[in-house]
Formats: structure tokens, sequence, C-alpha cells
């Protein structure tokens, strides 16, 4: 099903990948499906590891670009460039300020806050991963936190020290009113809207068939889409039928 994408009770692993997720019993280099545990918060694309990672800078998470991310990967929702005369934010390293109350100053700018109540909601739902898609509770900081830790560098396997730092808060409310508490209860909002996830991954799609991104013009043919693969229970070989049999497919 297309809502595999969003959520899922299995993902695909191999023993280094199932480690990193904290999943026992894989073992070996070759991936494979693995049912996942009901508590699991894996499963969908967002949560994956590789999405995780290249949605961060290596170094912090950014709920911005996450939540861009699932705006226009998963929803097919288009977001516009921000204003030239505003900075990025910056994360504070030393653990005294989350990137939410940084972000906060933003969304009291009127024309800041008209985009971030979009794409921000989705963003602090995935802070609980941190910037290679590992779990984490609290932050970690350079400067202020609670106690000294360490940990292994996932690549060199260097020891790392850093600091505990405030703890990850992954509540929010998207911009049509839906209060979520973590990544699980925004997965299943996202789930309720199968419209919107449909015809996001059949503009993806469609976009990777053709070679080309899809236009206004497109429209028509992107819902004809949808709509048939909705009649055969949203699934993914059935969208790709669809597509190759469509005006657009055969007349790009």
């Amino acid at each position: 099903s297309l809502m595999n994408f969003v959520d899922s009770d299995f993902t695909f692993l191999n023993e280094r990948l199932a480690k990193h997720y904290g999943i026992p019993g894989v073992v070996g280099q070759k991936f494979r499906k693995v049912t996942l545990p009901k508590d699991s918060v894996r499963g969908g694309v967002l949560t994956q590891a590789s999405v995780l990672k290249v949605t961060a800078n290596g170094t912090n998470t950014s709920p911005v670009i996450r939540g861009v991310w699932v705006m226009e990967n998963i929803q097919g929702r288009a977001v516009p460039p921000p204003p030239a005369n505003v900075s990025a934010v910056e994360p504070d390293i030393r653990g005294a300020t989350t990137l939410r109350e940084q972000l906060a100053k933003h969304r009291n700018v009127k024309s800041c806050a008209v985009c971030h109540d979009q794409f921000d909601p989705a963003g602090f739902a995935m802070e609980n991963f941190d910037v290679i898609g590992g779990w984490r509770d609290d932050y970690r900081t350079l400067g202020e936190g609670k106690r000294p830790e360490f940990s292994r560098h996932p690549i060199t396997f260097a020891w790392i020290r850093y600091r505990v730092g405030l703890p990850v808060d992954a509540t929010g409310q998207t911009d049509d009113g839906q209060k979520f508490q973590n990544i699980r209860e925004f997965k299943a909002i996202l789930m309720n809207d199968k419209h919107s996830i449909a015809t996001g991954l059949t503009g993806k799609l469609s976009t990777y068939a053709l070679g080309r991104t899809m236009g206004f013009s497109d429209r028509p043919a992107i819902e004809q889409i949808v709509t048939n693969t909705a009649r055969k229970n949203d699934g993914f070989r059935s969208l790709i039928h669809e597509i190759v049999q469509s005006p657009l497919f055969r007349r790009p």
C-alpha cells in the first residue's frame, strides 16, 4: 500500500542498521524484510535513518529542513522560499536553548509564521531522531547539561564526550489544528489524509518516470491516476500501472 511510505509494521534491515535501530535478532550484512516490534517508532520512510540523515546537516538536526521534506516529498505541498531579509536559525551548541525555542522567534513574525506553521510541526515530530537517525530522549551539548557522557562515533568508532542537555519535545499541532504528542501520533495524522499522500507520491513517481517536474497542466492526469489507484486499494504496483497507462507517460 502507498500508506506504507508513511507507516508500516516492517522495514528492511541488515545487522548493522538493526543495531543502530536497537532491533535484536538480525544477523549478517544482507538486507531483508523485518517485522517491527509493536512498540517500534520505525516503519515508513519518515523514520528511516537515510531520510533522517539527509535532512540534517551532519552536526545538528533541523525541524525546518525535515518539515519541508515531509511537505514536499510526502504531502506533495509546495513550499515557497524564505524571505531574503530573514536569517537562518543557528543551533545553540551550549545547550541553553532548544531549536524549537529559537524558531519561536520566527513564528512571532507574521510573514514567517505563515510558512513555519505549515512545516515546523512535521520537523518537531521527528526531533527524537538525531543527525544519523538514532533515537534520543535528550539533546547533546558541548556546554551546559545535566551530566557528561560518552558514545562511539558511528563511523570512526572513536569515543566522543558530550553533555546531556535539555529533553527533546516532539509535540506539536498541524496547521489545521490537529495535535500530536510524538512521531507515532503525527504519522497517524498523515495516514488520515490518504488522498494527499497518494497525490504527493504520484507526483514524485511521475516526475521520476517522465524525467521532468509536474506542472499545473498535469494536475488533471495526476488526479485521474490517484482516483484509479484508490479504486485498487492504493497499491504501489497499481500506481505504477496507472502511470504508464496515463496520457502523461504515453505523450510526455
